[in-house]
C-alpha cells in the first residue's frame, strides 16, 4: 500500500481537495494551511522520485511553515478594537447618570439607565433622585447621589 502511494502522488494532491472542503465546512482558519502543504508535498512528488518517507516528512515540515506563516499573517491582520468597551455594556454606563426607579433601601434599589432599569447599590435614595454610576459588581451599579 505504501509503496502504491509512492508511485502515485495524486493521493497529495486529493487530500488538499479535501483538506480545503473541510475549511469551508469547519468555521476554522488553520486547515487550509494544512492543505496547503499537502499541495505543495503532491507537486514536489510529482516533480521528483522521492520516497514515502521523504513525502511524510517534507509534508509535515510544509504543515509547520504554512502553519506559522499563517499564525504570523492573522496576527499582522489582527488590530484593536477603537472601542475596548464594546461588548461591556455595564462598563460602559460609567460615568453616566441614571434615576432612581425603585428608593434604595439598605444599599439595594433599581435605576431606569435609558430605556432598562438596572440593580444598584449605593446610599438610602427615593425614587426620582437622579445618580452617577461610578462603577459595577457583577450587573449590579454603584451609584452615588449628583
Amino acid at each position: 500500500m505504501i509503496a502504491h502511494l509512492a508511485e502515485n502522488p495524486w493521493w497529495w494532491l486529493a487530500l488538499a481537495v479535501l483538506l480545503a472542503i473541510a475549511e469551508i465546512v469547519t468555521p476554522g482558519v488553520f486547515l487550509i494551511f494544512i492543505a496547503a502543504a499537502a499541495a505543495v508535498t503532491g507537486a514536489l512528488a510529482m516533480l521528483l522520485p522521492l520516497p514515502v518517507e521523504i513525502q511524510f516528512l517534507l509534508f509535515a515540515l510544509f504543515s509547520l511553515l504554512s502553519v506559522a506563516f499563517g499564525r504570523r499573517f492573522y496576527a499582522a491582520d489582527a488590530t484593536e478594537s477603537q472601542d475596548p468597551l464594546l461588548n461591556d455594556r455595564v462598563a460602559r454606563m460609567i460615568g453616566e447618570t441614571a434615576t432612581i426607579a425603585e428608593p434604595i433601601r439598605n444599599a439595594r434599589g433599581r435605576a431606569r439607565v435609558g430605556d432598562s432599569v438596572w440593580d444598584c447599590a449605593g446610599p438610602d435614595m427615593d425614587a426620582g433622585a437622579v445618580v452617577r454610576i461610578v462603577g459595577a459588581q457583577g450587573s449590579v451599579l454603584r451609584v452615588e447621589p449628583i
